[in-house]
């Protein structure tokens, strides 16, 4: 498996891949008309290509051997997040996705490395993310990492209201 920055031609890829993760793992929480107006806002290719032509923003991605996508870490240097710590730099992991057929091969693991090594590269002081309140597997990745729950936000699908976590730690 390789690891590198995504490029404009992995576009659809990861709008794909995106889609295909995120309905595995949540899809059965929504509506059928809120989870495809979430999937259209935030996994569609124009979404991902308005986010690689961002310079606040990083993508990389884990490409198998064969050159199928298996996993991809979206990043942003400013936090969106609402402020619940005391950071002066504080950045953003929006995305963190895995092939759910690849999920335990490593793949999640090498992108926080990249993400970690990213964010010191920026003098961010912060990670910041949101993870769902009812995913302890996300939260039990995330706190081996360093993050852990700093408040309770909220995250929309559509007109569905989720409970989330919003996890930090230091860089």
């Amino acid at each position: 498996m390789t690891l590198r920055l995504a490029t404009v031609a992995d576009a659809a890829a990861l709008a794909d891949l995106g889609r295909r993760a995120f309905i595995a793992k949540f899809g059965s929480l929504y509506s059928p008309e809120n989870l495809a107006r979430f999937l259209d806002e935030s996994h569609s290719e124009q979404t991902v290509l308005a986010q690689l032509a961002n310079p606040e923003m990083k993508i990389a991605v884990i490409e198998e051997e064969d050159g199928v996508l298996a996993s991809f870490c979206k990043i942003a240097r400013t936090s969106s997040l609402p402020s619940h710590t005391a950071a002066k730099a504080p950045m953003e992991l929006k995305q963190l996705y895995t092939d759910p057929d690849l999920i335990g091969r490593g793949a999640g693991a090498r992108l926080m490395d990249w993400a970690f090594a990213e964010a010191r590269s920026w003098g961010a002081d912060e990670m910041q993310l949101s993870v769902y309140a009812h995913n302890p597997d996300a939260q039990r990745f995330y706190r081996r990492y360093g993050l852990d729950k700093v408040a309770d936000i909220e995250f929309w699908v559509g007109d569905h209201c989720d409970p989330e976590f919003m996890f930090a730690g230091p860089l």
